[in-house]
């Protein structure tokens, strides 16, 4: 293999794969992209990416069938997969409770603090929380490496303070980005990788032994998938992997998050696929709602409300939950509870009690319908959270829990909510849309918007509502329609209001002409684009 880096190629032998690292010098690198490493990504790309793009493909054959008025089924194909009986491996020992999970982006005070934090594991996020420059997901990969060795630190600068890890940590699960992204600086033979196996690769090469002498493995996140042939894939590069380790089989552990339309239908086949690799699903809210406009894109009948009114307890969003919680449970997999999205808010006593309310609530919510653990983006929600699961579930799952009440029809997933589209959340949209992007063009992937911490999932709600209404001529309660012109002029003035808020000194630092303007071409594009972040990846360096 020869792996050629910054303009340079180290030559290891003649027959092997040629790798090119083509982003630039980040300190510590050669720590991470070892030859081990780049070894296991060379093998698993040779082998995996062709049927890789033959599965994006598909997806977007299915979409074709979609615009042309297809609705999705359970498939009759695998009705013997779901009749069967059959059950997931057992989890290792520090997964069998995940009462709380926090998440976030893989930069070192984050990890640290979320390791830290009074919850059970820490979902260290490559995907929908990070801005994947190459320096972010070079110095992620350091980061943990670091923290897996237990020697991972920080001093502020600002404040002297340094930040260390505890005697006693979370358990680490790993977020890889989804099949569909590449990772623009590393090709192999000539070919840009997949950003999936690239992130995946280098973790377990890098950890795998390290994460066995703790006592833990590697556990993952997978994200986006449309179908459970996308989770077998998933499954195949597992096990290709720990051959080439000399890993035991079923090391591994992943939850999958069903987080579009199309896994909702899928849910048994995907935990099929990936049995002796599964450690259950997880309902992945807000890029599910984003998925459901996605996909109905086209239809004028599929139009959803504000974003604000689509909460958990909307009939199509209640009937995944039950459904996922039935499913996992029948097959012995946790079933995962959503992301709750509030953050502290420190100058407002009254706002704040109001806003730990709503966590609380839904939290009870979750465990009451039986999910074995919830999602966190802030360690200051960490107890809030726990507690509605220590009230409900005194063991560490609720696998007992086994919903023989849900019933849940096709009809029932495809439901449309009703509800208003306002003016107030059209601004909204423009808004939320045109500052997260803003922050991912400048290498941040995780915002604090408005007392909520916003990731390219709910940004992606914002543009593709946006898209949805334009499109279709939707009205605002006022009766007036949502133009190209009415969007114009709200874009215009919402521009200005950011500029208000965010004040000169942010606003000459950053790249706000340039987020608005690629915000405002992805929503009046006549062909929708499928992720708001493959053309913003293009201007990340």
């Amino acid at each position: 293999m020869e792996a050629q880096t910054h303009g340079r190629v180290h030559s290891r032998d003649q027959t092997g794969p040629k790798v090119e690292i083509l982003g630039g010098k980040i300190e510590r690198a050669e720590e991470v992209l070892t030859p081990l490493a780049l070894q296991l990504l060379a093998s698993l790309h040779r082998r995996f990416n062709a049927r890789r793009l033959e599965l994006l493909a598909l997806r977007a054959q299915r979409q074709l069938l979609l615009d042309d008025g297809a609705m999705p089924d359970f498939l009759p194909a695998t009705a013997a997969v779901r009749a069967q009986d059959w059950r997931v491996s057992p989890v290792p020992a520090d997964l069998l409770d995940r009462r709380v999970e926090i998440t976030g982006p893989i930069d070192r005070k984050m990890i640290i603090n979320a390791l830290n934090a009074p919850v059970r594991a820490f979902m260290a996020d490559f995907e929908d929380s990070c801005s994947p420059t190459w320096e972010n997901v070079v110095r992620g990969q350091v980061n943990l490496a670091d923290a897996v060795r237990g020697t991972i630190s920080y001093e502020d600068a600002a404040t002297g303070k340094v930040y260390r890890l505890a005697a006693q940590t979370a358990t680490l699960i790993v977020r890889p980005r989804g099949w569909h992204l590449p990772e623009k600086h590393v090709r192999i033979n000539g070919e840009t990788v997949s950003a999936a196996l690239f992130d995946f690769a280098l973790f377990l090469a890098n950890n795998h032994d390290a994460l066995k002498r703790r006592g833990t493995g590697p556990y993952f996140y997978l994200p986006k998938m449309e179908s459970h042939l996308e989770a077998r894939l998933w499954n195949e590069v597992f096990l290709a992997a720990q051959e080439a380790l000399g890993m035991a089989r079923g090391t591994i552990k992943a939850t999958v998050l069903i987080e579009t339309i199309l896994a909702a239908f899928e849910m048994d086949e995907i935990l099929y696929e990936l049995r002796e690799h599964s450690a259950g699903l997880n309902c992945g809210r807000w890029d599910y709602i984003f998925s459901f406009i996605k996909k109905f894109r086209n239809r004028a009948d599929c139009l959803l409300p504000d974003r604000a009114t689509v909460t958990m307890e909307r009939h199509f969003l209640k009937s995944y939950v039950d459904l996922l919680i039935k499913t996992c449970h029948r097959r012995g997999a946790h079933a995962m509870g959503g992301m709750a999205a509030q953050i502290p808010i420190r100058d407002d006593r009254e706002a704040n009690a109001a806003a730990m309310a709503r966590v609380r609530a839904d939290k009870l919510r979750e465990a009451r319908a039986g999910h074995d653990g919830t999602w966190i983006a802030h360690p200051g929600l960490a107890v809030i959270a726990r507690e509605p699961f220590d009230e409900v579930m005194p063991g560490p799952n609720q696998l007992h829990v086994l919903r023989a009440d849900v019933n849940v029809a096709a009809s029932d997933l495809l439901k449309v909510p009703e509800g208003e589209i306002t003016e107030a959340g059209v601004r909204a949209c423009i808004r939320v849309g045109v500052q997260y992007l803003e922050s991912w063009l400048r290498g941040n992937g995780c915002v604090p918007l408005y007392h909520l911490m916003e990731d390219a999932a709910t940004a992606e709600i914002c543009r593709a509502q946006l898209w949805q209404w334009l499109h279709h001529g939707a009205r605002t309660s006022d009766g007036r329609p949502i133009t190209v012109e009415r969007f114009d002029e709200l874009l215009t003035a919402e521009l200005d209001h950011i500029h208000q808020e965010v004040g000169a000194a942010r606003l000459a630092h950053g790249v706000f002409p340039t987020a608005a303007r690629l915000f405002e071409q992805m929503t009046k594009a006549e062909v929708f684009d499928e992720f708001l972040t493959l053309p913003a990846y293009e201007l990340l360096s």
